[in-house]
Formats: C-alpha cells, sequence, structure tokens
C-alpha cells in the first residue's frame, strides 16, 4: 500500500471517529439538553400553577405537562433514530456514500437551525428538529461503519468503536448545558453546531468514496479526490460508480456467511430477514433497546422523584450521567476485540476440522450477545433500586452495556449476514425496533398517571439471549 493511501485511510478514520463523537447520536443527550429546555421556560406554559418545590435552588420544579412533552418529543426522535434507518440504508445501499452523507447534512443543518431558531413560544418546532437531527445523526454512523472495511482483521473493533463513539456523542449535550450555566445562550451553541456542516461537508467530497468501500478491499481499491480522474477507486460520475463497484465485486470474493459452500449463490435479502436467527436478534435488540430509551427519557423526572425535587442534586446527577456517557468510545472496542480475538480462533479451528469458516463467524458472536445480556440485565436491576447515590453505578452499567449493545449489533450483522446486505439489514433491525420504541410514551403515561410519577416500578425489564440458529 502506498504511504499516501495510508495517510488517507488514517485521516478517513480520525475524522470519522470525530464525526462519530461529536455529531452522530446528540440525540441521547436529551437528559442535559431538558435541563435547559426547562430553564428557557420551553413549554412551561402548558403548567397549571407557579413552578414551587421545597428545598430546590433554582425555582424549577417538576410539571406532568412540561414532562409529557418533552418525553414526547424524544420518542419520537428515538423512534426516527430507528424508524428511518431502513429507508436512509436503502439509499446508501442504491446510491452510495455522498448521496446518503447529503442527506444527513441537510437534516443535521435544518434541525440545527431550528433548534437555534426556537424560543418558548415556538417550542413545537422542537418536534421537527429533533427527529431530523436523530435522523442525520444514525446516517453519519451508517456510512462510517464501512470504514471499517479498510483495516481488515480490526474491522469488528473499528466498527465498534465508531458505536462507542456514537455513545458518546450524547456528551455534547453536557458541555452546551455547562456553556449555558455559564451564560452562553443555547441558540448560539446550536448555531455553532450547524456551523460544522462544513467539516461535514469536506469530509463528504474529500476522505469517502462515492460508492461504497469493498470487503475485502482489493489491493489497487483507491478512494477520495484523488480518484476523480482514475478508474481504480469509487469515485466518477454516477453510472461510472455502478460499473467501478461491479467490477471490484467481481475481483473480490463476497463473505461466505449464511452460505453452506464455496460455491453457493449468494443469499437473497428476503431469505435473510425470514430466517430465525434475524428474528431472535431483532427481539433481543428490541427489548433491550426499549430498556436503555425509556431509561434516558425518563431519567430527569426519576432524578426529581430521588432527590425530592433538589435541583442541585438533578443538576448533579445529570452532569454526572452525561459525562459517563463519554466513556461510551472506549468501553466498546473491547466487544469488538473479543469479537476479532475469538473469529480468529474459531476460524483457526475450523480449518483444522474440515468445517465452514462462517460457522466461526457466527459462534464467535455468542459471548458478545450473553455478555451483552448479563450486562444489561444487572443495569436494570440496579436502576430498579430507589437509592440516589446508586445511580452512580446505574449509570457506569448503563454506558457499558449500551455501548456493547450498538457496538454489537453492527458487528453480529456483519458476521452472520452478507455484506452487500448490511445496510438494509441494520436498517430494518432498527426499524422494527422502532416500533417497540414507541411504547416509550405510553409507559410514561403510566408513569404520571397510575404510578403517582414514580418510574422506578417498570424499571426492571427482562432480557434474554438470542440463540440464532
Amino acid at each position: 500500500m502506498a504511504r499516501s493511501q495510508l495517510l488517507l485511510r488514517v485521516a478517513t478514520f480520525l475524522t470519522g471517529l470525530l464525526e462519530c463523537i461529536a455529531f452522530s447520536g446528540l440525540i441521547f443527550g436529551w437528559t442535559s439538553l431538558v435541563f435547559v429546555l426547562k430553564s428557557d421556560h420551553y413549554f412551561q406554559d402548558l403548567c397549571e400553577q407557579p413552578l414551587n418545590l421545597t428545598g430546590n435552588a433554582t425555582g424549577k420544579a417538576e410539571c406532568s405537562a412540561q414532562d409529557s412533552k418533552f418525553s414526547l418529543i424524544f420518542t419520537l426522535a428515538s423512534f426516527a433514530n430507528n424508524f428511518m434507518t431502513f429507508p436512509t440504508g436503502y439509499i446508501f445501499d442504491r446510491l452510495g456514500t455522498t448521496v446518503a452523507r447529503l442527506i444527513a447534512i441537510f437534516l443535521y443543518t435544518g434541525a440545527t437551525l431550528l433548534v437555534a431558531i426556537s424560543s418558548a413560544g415556538t417550542a413545537p418546532m422542537l418536534f421537527a428538529a429533533f427527529p431530523m437531527l436523530a435522523v442525520g445523526g444514525i446516517l453519519f454512523l451508517l456510512t462510517n461503519l464501512q470504514v471499517g472495511n479498510l483495516f481488515g482483521k480490526h474491522r469488528s473493533t473499528i466498527i465498534t468503536l465508531y458505536n462507542g463513539a456514537f455513545d458518546s456523542s450524547s456528551a455534547i449535550f453536557l458541555i452546551i448545558k455547562l456553556l449555558y450555566e455559564r451564560g452562553l445562550p443555547l441558540r448560539v451553541s446550536f448555531f455553532i453546531l450547524c456551523a460544522f456542516s462544513i467539516f461535514h461537508l469536506i469530509r463528504t467530497f474529500f476522505l469517502m468514496p462515492r460508492g461504497h468501500i469493498p470487503y475485502p478491499v482489493p489491493s489497487n481499491y483507491t478512494y477520495g479526490i484523488s480518484c476523480s480522474r482514475g478508474a481504480n477507486g469509487s469515485q466518477g460520475t454516477k453510472g461510472g460508480v455502478r460499473k467501478e463497484e461491479e467490477e471490484l465485486r467481481q475481483e473480490v470474493t463476497p463473505s461466505p456467511t449464511l452460505q453452506e459452500s464455496s460455491g453457493a449463490e449468494q443469499v437473497s435479502f428476503r431469505s435473510c430477514i425470514l430466517s430465525w436467527r434475524f428474528f431472535w436478534h431483532l427481539v433481543w435488540m428490541s427489548v433491550m433497546q426499549l430498556w436503555h430509551y425509556l431509561f434516558i427519557g425518563t431519567l430527569n423526572p426519576m432524578l426529581n422523584q430521588l432527590s425530592n425535587g433538589n435541583q442541585d442534586h438533578v443538576s448533579s446527577f445529570t452532569n454526572a450521567f452525561a459525562i459517563t456517557q463519554l466513556f461510551g468510545v472506549l468501553c466498546a472496542p473491547w466487544n469488538g476485540f473479543m469479537l476479532d480475538r475469538l473469529k480468529k480462533k474459531y476460524q483457526q479451528e475450523a480449518r483444522r476440522k474440515g468445517f465452514p469458516e462462517s460457522m466461526a463467524d457466527l459462534h464467535c458472536t455468542f459471548p458478545s450477545l450473553a455478555l451483552t445480556s448479563l450486562l444489561c440485565l444487572a443495569f436494570s436491576i440496579c436502576a430498579s433500586i430507589p437509592i440516589l447515590k446508586l445511580q452512580y453505578f446505574t449509570f457506569i452499567l448503563q454506558v457499558i452495556s449500551r455501548s456493547f449493545l450498538f457496538g454489537g449489533n453492527a458487528a453480529f450483522i456483519t458476521l452472520a449476514f452478507p455484506s452487500q446486505h448490511f445496510g438494509k439489514i441494520y436498517g430494518t433491525v432498527m426499524m422494527l425496533s422502532a416500533l417497540v420504541t414507541i411504547l416509550q410514551f405510553p409507559i410514561f403515561i403510566l408513569i404520571k398517571g397510575p404510578l403517582q410519577g414514580n418510574p422506578l416500578y417498570v424499571s426492571n425489564i427482562p432480557v434474554s439471549t438470542p440463540l440464532p440458529s
């Protein structure tokens, strides 16, 4: 590999990591942003009486109608984050990286502008802004996951690292909250975020392919602005992209996963999504994702409940939760590292015993799925115990289990299904699991009604480990 190509790949990896850690998963810092939005009196007109609580330092209090609006916004945003992954994944698979990223940039820029120009009087604008921000963010992540293909044997590690960075990006709203408390208006912070669209555009045209990064990567594969004249990379006209990608597919051997032999025909997308393997993975992903989203969406009311409305404590624990999210980028690669090591071990055994390597790829995912399930179970148990200081440990378990969950989900799909269907299968899993996340809002209404504002009653959702067939 030429030195210039190595530098290009490293630049693509590092800027992709920055993009994921700073912009892709902003919506999951919702707890920090809600604190700021309440301070700016968004939806406060829905409260029937002046906010009044004993023992608080800021004069703010819990208002059920206001909390319901914020919960509904987060439910819609997290639903859009998952549900729109299938159509965006289809666009990514069919039209390539550049088109998908331009859509992501449009959504991201529009969302940040809407929040920047909004106010308490135009609070309903948030119902459009945050779903747009969520969809733009997941498209940034989706187009970056293919970067793992550039690094061969470290593929799973990089995929999980990017997913961990996606989790860590929720800490950006903590930075906005801290700057707000020091006098920087919310609108200024979002105008600054909007300006970073220039960074996304530069990266799209200079450091990413127009089509897709194949796996495995052929020795003469190039991409980026240097390929605008050449024939070896994935740049050129739209027709040229399709032609060159077809040539690349002929040069490299398709992923053997789900194939019974090297001479088997490529497995169709339909057969993938109708398999038991897909079904059980979808159930596993949906249940654990619902619990994580519900925890994030009800954290502010839960902290108010446990602290008896002391806003100093609520602010302190909100900051602690957001800070722990920063470590998602450090937690997720361990899952990928485990997958890569186990894959290498099982493939060696498969060659020695004459088994297909596709079985080795699948077997290496079992320990990862089981460990992720145990982490989420421990997290849900801790969250169900009504002790305020114990929530510090809950936050730690939450960020570890969440980074393992989303990183492991992407890595499992790359190992268990054909690579040419990755975008569609990943999008289908996220879209169908989104239907389950809609349960957040009725559960929130249940908490605010019969459960008298105490979210701890629904904190222990059972978690099961899937058994892919």
